[in-house]
């Protein structure tokens, strides 16, 4: 089995992120950038898969992300055999990025693609769909597992109420995960060094065929509200306190 994973680098959300000179985007001249954090659950569950069956996982980027290099030596650190950087895609958000990965897959087949569900700087959150509708294959999204090998997929997702369905998917198909099976393994700075000695990237032109991307004219700042109010004091008095606040906006008795 071929798996491959699309991967994004995002503004490290820890950063002081401010808003461009021409409102349309964040600064990002000084931000530092991370894997997307549902990328890692799903390049996770993509080692899993080959743990279990001993399938090849190539981890996927844009060249044009930020950091990306760092992600995808990484991925390969952590077990990945591969990794692609694409090349000419501009732009990058989720339907551009479609498109490019969609391009790459058509001339390197996948047997099952693993993407995080979505990314903290998506407008819509939409890539595995849009991924798999630029490649006319089955799609399941907010997926918590995935197990299986042949032509054919096991995806478990759950929901609200404690409430959870598994789907019989066959492949090739696009999986859109929330969560893997298993917390993201860590790869130490050593092995990542390792991996860049190595080598083991290697690109290929970014195909965006039709790929229309979305158009961002004007970004704000969140509306600032009221602030929070430190309460001082010993337990009991900060306890009596928010008792006092609770009963006068008519929570309690």
């Amino acid at each position: 089995m071929r798996i491959v994973v699309p991967m994004k680098a995002v503004p490290d959300l820890v950063e002081e992120i401010e808003i461009s000179t021409d409102g349309t985007d964040i600064d990002r001249e000084y931000l530092k950038f991370v894997l997307n954090e549902w990328d890692d659950q799903a390049l996770e569950e993509a080692l899993l898969l080959k743990e279990a069956g001993g399938a090849e996982v190539v981890a996927v980027g844009l060249a044009d992300d930020p950091d990306i290099e760092q992600a995808l030596y990484t991925a390969i650190a952590k077990g990945a055999d591969s990794g692609v950087k694409l090349t000419g895609a501009r732009g990058g958000d989720t339907h551009v990025r479609a498109a490019a990965f969609a391009g790459y897959l058509r001339a390197n087949p996948a047997d099952l693609v693993i993407t995080g569900v979505q990314a903290p700087d998506d407008l819509d959150g939409q890539l595995p769909a849009a991924l798999a509708a630029h490649l006319g294959q089955p799609h399941v999204s907010v997926v918590v597992s995935v197990e299986g090998a042949g032509d054919c997929v096991t995806v478990r997702q759950e929901f609200s109420g404690g409430r959870a369905a598994e789907l019989d998917v066959k492949l090739p198909a696009v999986i859109g995960l929330q969560a893997a099976r298993q917390s993201p393994r860590y790869a130490p700075i050593t092995k990542i060094r390792q991996s860049m000695q190595a080598g083991g990237l290697t690109e290929a032109a970014a195909d965006t065929g039709n790929g229309h991307g979305l158009t961002v004219r004007r970004m704000y700042a969140p509306e600032s509200s009221s602030h929070a109010q430190m309460l001082g004091g010993s337990p009991e008095e900060v306890a009596e306190r928010i008792v006092d606040l609770l009963r006068g906006r008519g929570l309690v008795k």
